[in-house]
């Protein structure tokens, strides 16, 4: 939403909202305990600026430098965004939101394709992405596993390491010497980002994942110290941690051996609570005792290295009812975040990840079974990196608790019981200050109103249904202090000798601020909707939330000598407000859409950022400022009466986005030569080992032929099993069975002599089996009599089968999971018993630049059907809807030119639909990059994002799509289209992502 017009045409008088919370100077304070670490100025951004730095704890928060820090943090996982210039666009966007710091994984499995190869080029480039972050201003918190999870192939376990001996996940030694050699590639990276050295932000550095398995064996509690001991001698000095998988008390400091270091261990726990649930007491309001959360570790703060900022969906969609994302993201809105995070600040909980908030796309074959491409998870922003409005309370909440240190340091206080009992009251006091916090909950499903006897608010307060609210008392507001407000302080800073304070609330609702004036202040309506009266010490300020954008009421004198601004903001308008700490002082921006970075030069303040509608700008800066430019272009301004640079013409929006149809042009050429019987498979591997390292049983009497055990560790592979039966045996023969083991929606062909005998598929889970991560079945075909007649004259015959893999079970409880075989299993045949001679191929060599979840063992993926560089002007032209029926696959290639004008940052993505009626699947290849999965008779996806980088938005792309039939319905695609997925003015500069094209 952008400025009202009544901002840009109101009297000179009128100054524009600009506000941060106060005490963010101030000097160092160095202790170790609570009680000698008062509360003070909260650190400043972090930055990699060549200083030692200490990073400490006590039991109410992180210690910097001797400096209280509630940790606001993020989730977001490079390898799912795979365009490095995108890190930033995101990056820029949390810091901006109110976020201080970004947790991320590093997957072990996007990094090795074989053992002692290790790839961080490109778009596996961890340390651009860490000096990335310290560039934006956000700290790190870095988890490397070795075991992640995180909805990803085994976990994050390389493919090659489900054909390893040794117990993963245990003290084994053949296993540890795996991991150690992983944690040495990362761990060089890390060290040199390390916050405490100056060179970085790496703030917290995470050990293991949710490891609930072995906890009072020694084969864990080896394990733990194992890693502890390896990460320390990698030279990581940062404290470390695990995440409890949910409230156990597993893992708490002095539960295994550190090598004698104490005072350096977090312990941390997981939580993601469903939509339908009254938020839990995990921490001083809880239960207590080792399975209370916070609780379980009484001497470290409160730490959530996960709380759910929405959730996954399986194939099919059964969690959210085949509606997607969307669904996650509207059960899990705002008041649902606002409800349970400010319940978790309550309760102590100061540092506080949420996961995730930006999710973007398990790409290729990097996603676990459980999941399908899109990992958006319904997150604040979404996979096409677009702020959704689930953001305003991360936005609010992490601007006030960088700029009012009062709530890094809370104690319970006296209970206070509101009149209606349907309102939940959390009462804490800051022991230095004297400020008092009221989280207030309304798990009803109508709003509450209702008065808090025993306070200093004399009003009755409104809650809305499934909601909660931030209140304080005694809160110094710069040079004032806060009697109460009935809605929530969003924050307060000083900027050119004025003090600006913000409160933000539901629209339409009636605020008040209540300040505590000894003489009777010079009060000034900026906007109509201000109102106010001043009685017996007090100043109370009233406004409509909303009503034509923000409400501003200037407060003078009254005792201080620093003027004060009062902002009054809905939810919409306190997204578009941007406070910016500068080496010059803070900076206040209202009206863009986004503000990415601000610099200011003597009289100019640079500013850079994003539009969507044409909206105002206005700005407050250091004195003496008079000139602003946006996006590099000089804005024409006037100074308002309170000192603010106004611009005199609306900021212009996003130009409209024209994109191309993909209606024709196509090329197409059908493939899997390798079921015909004269295929020449010589040169495949020969399927003779006896026994396996995995946790599948070899089948007596047939060899190994699980595609792991052979190196084929992604997408699909074929397999060709010969055999000689002369025609009155081939006559006996009724039926094949085919056993085979794969990730969740696994399917397999088989053919016989280049006849199909037919598809099995895996089915769609429901809700009972959505986190199933391993599917066994047998497919049993009969052989035609007409097939056995046609091929009796063969001297020898050839069963040809392709299996769909799908992804690699996670290993969540430990227990080699991951391990579980890929592929054919056994095979049978009724009627007779022939001596099967087996050969097989996967994926071919690993794409160098793409890496080794990119490719699969189709035909046209060995043969790069799907790079640009290929020369498919001999297929044949074809024109789609297509509704061919064919067991096997298809191949269709066209190229497509964009033309986005510079300076826009257009999302785009590929849309496929067709009648659900028709199975079929296609394998979508951008630019050579595999950018996943469409299952159009199962979804729920439809949409694709193209991720700029790998889109060239300004250029010829080339699109592959490898469509995979089983011939009993006609076969797609039919409606494929470009889709316009968001667009903003401004942006981040988007330097190519190499695709070669061979």
């Amino acid at each position: 939403m952008g400025l009202s017009r009544r901002t840009f045409t109101a009297l000179a008088g009128v100054t524009a909202l600009g506000f941060t919370l106060g005490g963010s100077i101030g000097t160092p304070t160095r202790a170790s305990s609570s009680r000698s670490v008062p509360t003070g100025p909260a650190p400043g951004p972090p930055a990699a600026d060549g200083r030692r730095h200490t990073v400490g704890f006590d039991r109410h928060s992180l210690l910097i430098d001797g400096r209280r820090l509630v940790l606001w943090s993020g989730e977001m996982h490079p390898f799912r965004l795979p365009s490095p210039s995108l890190w930033r666009d995101v990056l820029e966007k949390m810091r901006a939101h109110g976020y201080n710091a970004v947790s991320v994984y590093v997957s072990w499995n996007y990094h090795s394709a074989a053992p002692g190869r290790y790839d961080f080029t490109g778009v596996r480039d961890l340390d651009l992405f860490l000096r990335t972050a310290a560039q934006t201003g956000l700290y790190v918190i870095l988890r490397p596993g070795p075991y992640i999870n995180a909805e990803i192939d085994a976990g994050g376990f390389p493919g090659w390491l489900t054909v390893a001996e040794g117990r993963a996940r245990t003290s084994d030694p053949t296993y540890l010497k795996y991991a150690d050699e992983w944690l040495t590639e990362v761990n060089a990276i890390a060290a040199r980002h390390q916050f405490t050295r100056g060179t970085g932000t790496v703030l917290l550095y995470q050990i293991e994942n949710e490891y609930d398995s072995y906890v009072t064996e020694p084969a864990g509690r080896d394990y733990m110290s194992h890693l502890y001991k390896k990460v320390r001698a990698d030279g990581i000095d940062v404290p470390l941690f695990h995440n409890d998988k949910g409230r156990n008390g597993h893992w708490v400091p002095g539960s295994f051996d550190t090598g004698g270091e104490k005072g350096r261990w977090l312990y941390g726990f997981d939580a993601y609570p469903e939509p339908s649930e009254v938020p839990p007491d995990w921490g001083h309001f809880g239960a207590g005792g080792a399975r209370g959360g916070a609780t379980a570790s009484p001497r470290t703060p409160g730490f959530v290295p996960e709380f759910g900022g929405g959730w996954f969906d399986p194939w099919g969609g059964a969690t959210f009812g085949g509606k997607g994302y969307a669904e996650s993201r509207r059960t899990r809105d705002a008041a649902y975040e606002r409800r349970f995070h400010l319940t978790n600040l309550a309760n102590g909980i100061t540092l506080h990840n949420v996961y995730m908030t930006f999710g973007g796309t398990s790409w290729g074959w990097l996603p676990a079974p459980v999941v399908y491409t899109s990992y958006d998870y319904g997150a604040a922003f979404d996979e096409a990196r677009n702020a959704t409005p689930k953001l305003a309370p991360m936005h609010q909440i992490g601007h006030l608790l960088a700029r009012q240190p009062d709530f890094a340091k809370l104690n319970p206080a006296t209970a206070v019981r509101p009149k209606d009992d349907r309102l939940k009251a959390y009462h804490l006091t800051n022991p230095d200050t004297g400020a008092h916090v009221y989280v207030l909950r309304n798990d009803s499903d109508e709003p509450v109103t209702s008065e808090l006897p025993g306070t200093d608010f004399d009003v009755p307060l409104t809650v809305p249904a499934r909601d909660g609210r931030l209140l304080a008392t005694g809160l110094g507001l710069g040079q004032r202090k806060l009697k109460y407000s009935t809605v929530q302080p969003m924050m307060c800073l000083t900027v050119a000798r004025q003090d600006i304070a913000v409160f933000a609330g539901p629209r339409g609702e009636m605020a008040q601020v209540v300040l505590d004036c000894p003489q009777e202040p010079t009060t000034t309506r900026l906007d109509a909707e201000g109102a106010w009266v001043y009685d017996r010490g007090l100043l109370r300020v009233s406004a409509p939330l909303g009503a034509g954008g923000l409400t501003r009421v200037k407060v003078e004198a009254g005792g201080t000598e620093r003027p004060m601004l009062l902002f009054f903001a809905d939810d919409a308008t306190s997204l578009r407000l941007w406070p910016v700490e500068t080496p010059s002082g803070p900076v206040l921006v209202y009206g863009p859409a986004l503000v990415r970075s601000v610099t200011v030069r003597g009289d100019t303040v640079a500013l850079t950022g994003d539009t969507i509608g044409a909206t105002g700008l206005e700005v407050w800066g250091p004195r003496g400022l008079t000139r602003v430019t946006w996006n590099g272009e000089p804005v024409r301004t006037r100074l308002s009466g309170t000192g603010s640079l106004l611009a005199l013409q609306p900021l212009p929006g996003v130009p409209k986005v024209d994109l191309p149809t993909l209606d024709g042009g196509w090329r197409r050429k059908t493939e899997n030569p390798e079921s015909a019987p004269d295929f020449d498979d010589s040169a495949w591997t020969v399927a003779d080992r006896k026994t396996s390292p995995s946790v599948t049983q070899v089948p007596e009497g047939q060899p190994v032929l699980f595609a792991d055990d052979y190196g084929f560790h992604y997408g699909d592979v074929w397999y060709r099993g010969r055999f000689d039966a002369d025609p009155e045996e081939l006559e006996d023969l009724k039926s094949v069975s085919l056993s085979y083991s794969t990730g969740t929606q696994g399917l397999l062909m088989a053919w016989l002599d280049g006849e199909p005998l037919g598809t099995h598929r895996m089915p769609v889970p429901d809700n009972s089996a959505v986190r199933q991560g391993s599917w066994a079945r047998t497919a049993t075909f009969t052989v035609p009599k007409e097939l056995r007649e046609r091929s009796a004259d063969r001297d020898g015959h050839v069963l040809s089968v392709l299996v769909r893999r799908m992804q690699h079970d996670q290993d969540g409880k430990a227990q080699d999971s991951h391990k579980v075989a890929r592929g054919l299993t056994s095979v049978s045949f009724k009627g007779v018993s022939p001596k099967v001679r087996w050969r097989l191929q996967g994926e071919t060599a690993v794409d160098p630049v793409r890496g080794p979840q990119n490719n699969g063992g189709l035909y046209g993926e060995r043969e790069g059907w799907h790079l640009p560089g290929f020369p498919d002007t001999g297929w044949e032209r074809a024109d789609l809807p297509r509704g061919d029926r064919r067991q096997g696959v298809t191949w269709y290639r066209r190229t497509f030119r964009l033309a986005v004008p510079p300076g826009i940052d257009a999302s785009i993505g590929l849309t496929l639909a067709d009648d659900p009626a028709r199975a079929y699947r296609v394998q979508i290849f951008l630019n050579g990059w595999n950018m996943g999965q469409y299952i159009n008779d199962v979804g729920p996806q439809h949409t694709f994002v193209l991720p700029n980088g790998i889109l060239r938005t300004r250029g010829v792309n080339t699109l592959a799509l490898a469509v995979l039939a089983d011939g009993t319905t006609g076969s797609g695609p039919k409606d494929v289209h470009l889709a316009l997925l968001g667009s903003a003015a401004g942006g981040v500069p988007v330097v190519p992502v190499d695709s070669p094209g061979r």
